[in-house]
């Protein structure tokens, strides 16, 4: 968070993945929008009938020994006596309308930039492992790939140059995709 404003970075790199999903862990939730994470607890607690299923779940306790593992931001909840909660995208937008104030706005917006983002990645890489091989069509896919690639990985950045490669191992599709970047001078 450079000067207090979320970017699409500071939400990507607490991404995590829980049973197949991309989440945000309360603790996570909390620090991006400022706020002690009991408060965000609270905010779902006083707000059922607008979490269903599948907007968030609470880790088990080998889930939160998993997470602690791979992850090192979340060593801090090791300890802690209280399993934490999820949040898929859907939950993370309702959580959204409940949230006032101007950094949960500045926040929501990030949040909701960043999962549309790897959802239209893991659409495009969908669509060129189905595209056929040598069309024009995969061209432009690779060209999408690296322009979310650099949405979410290189904000505030500017692109210098773009190389891409195209590796084919028998029915396997490798990709690699290189973008070097320079900061810019803002």
């Amino acid at each position: 968070m450079e000067n207090g404003i979320i970017t699409t970075k500071d939400v990507q790199d607490k991404i995590i993945v829980v049973r197949g999903k991309n989440v945000l862990l309360d603790r996570d939730v909390a620090a991006l929008y400022g706020v002690e994470t009991k408060a965000i607890n609270q905010a779902v607690k006083n707000n059922p009938d607008k979490f269903p299923e599948g907007y968030l779940f609470q880790l088990i306790s080998d889930e939160k020994e998993e997470v602690v593992k791979i992850f090192d931001h979340l060593k801090v909840i090791k300890f802690s006596p209280v399993l934490p909660t999820a949040f898929t995208s859907r939950g993370l937008y309702m959580l959204a309308t409940i949230l006032k104030s101007k950094r949960a706005v500045e926040t929501t917006i990030a949040i909701v930039n960043t999962f549309a983002n790897v959802q239209d990645l893991a659409g495009t890489v969908e669509q060129m492992q189905n595209a056929p091989d040598g069309e024009d069509l995969q061209k432009k896919l690779l060209q999408k790939t690296g322009e979310l690639m650099g949405e979410i990985i290189g904000q505030n950045l500017s692109t210098k140059a773009i190389e891409t490669e195209i590796e084919l191992n028998f029915a396997v599709v490798k990709i690699r995709h290189k973008i070097i970047r320079e900061v810019s001078e803002d």
